[in-house]
């Protein structure tokens, strides 16, 4: 073996023991700078509109742009991403009705990597709030604002009776965007919300209103008529029970030893003496017909808007 030939081989285990005795600890650096959180550069939103020369429509479209980057990059790394919304209040600065940020904030923030907490989602819920502030005739905003209120923000919050809030708000929300001419084909699912929560006269509301806007729509015209019908069923058997209630309270009072049905021809009694005169019209105790008991009751009819969908 020449000297060459061992001044290469010397070379090479140098090199090697080189890399053995250093690769762990770039490696940990490596790993360190990976886990950091990152640097923001951009000055705070307000001296924005000075830094950007004017030049705001192209200063929006590059910060979406990056925010978009970002966000993927964070994702494929494995990354904590905090600064969504820095971006997005940028962004809002300098364009506060940009429809973007209200179709996507949701997502950027609930969803942001690794895992979005309660506190992102109640400031999802503010951007989107202000998507409908800055936007408040843009059915496409009232119908995510009210989506993610409705069945995505709630499996975030920890409160349950919130949580319940939360979809409430969204189904009226959802609503809204009905009466603007959008969102018609989630109908049937906020009005379940709305009923589940004792809300059945508002659901049926807004029932009413999907089923207009949905004429040219023939599976979700059907769909939401069928919803509408079975709500002002029930709505109407809720109103036949209490009238039921009210006169078999009295029939049992007042004449037990009567059939039900021979009372109810009779008519409610009233006091000969006691109900004479003009004073006595507004007493309950006089009315003299089943339609004056019940509405004294407070037991109305419920009106109907279809009659076969």
């Amino acid at each position: 073996m020449n000297g060459s030939t061992v001044g290469a081989l010397v070379l090479f285990l140098a090199s090697a023991a080189g890399v053995a005795g250093t690769q762990p600890r770039l490696a940990a650096l490596a790993h360190s700078a990976k886990e950091s959180e990152d640097v923001y550069v951009l000055p705070p939103p307000a001296p924005l509109h000075v830094a950007t020369l004017g030049w705001d429509a192209a200063a929006v479209d590059l910060l979406w742009a990056s925010l978009m980057v970002d966000y993927g990059t964070h994702w494929s790394e494995h990354r904590e991403f905090k600064d969504v919304p820095r971006y997005l209040d940028a962004i809002l600065e300098l364009e506060p009705s940009f429809w973007l940020v209200y179709q996507y904030a949701d997502t950027i923030l609930a969803y942001r990597p690794l895992q979005g907490t309660e506190e992102d989602a109640r400031r999802a819920r503010a951007y989107l709030e202000r998507g409908t502030r800055e936007r408040p005739n843009d059915s496409r905003v009232w119908f995510h604002y009210g989506q993610f209120l409705a069945f995505m923000g709630p499996s975030f919050l920890h409160d349950p009776q919130e949580a319940d809030a939360w979809r409430v708000d969204g189904a009226s929300a959802l609503g809204h965007a009905v009466d603007l001419g959008g969102g018609a084909e989630v109908a049937p699912s906020a009005a379940t919300i709305l009923t589940r929560k004792g809300a059945r006269e508002q659901a049926i509301a807004y029932l009413r209103r999907a089923y207009v806007f949905t004429e040219g729509v023939a599976d979700v015209h059907e769909t939401i008529g069928r919803r509408l019908v079975a709500l002002e069923t029930s709505a109407w058997n809720d109103v036949a029970d209490a009238a039921r209630a009210v006169i078999d309270a009295r029939w049992k009072r007042e004449m037990p030893f009567v059939a039900r049905e021979q009372y109810i021809l009779l008519g409610p009694r009233v006091a000969p003496f006691g109900c004479q005169g003009i004073e006595s019209a507004d007493d309950p105790s006089c009315a003299r017909d089943w339609s004056a008991v019940l509405s004294q009751a407070q037991v109305t009819r419920p009106e109907s808007s279809v009659g076969s969908p």
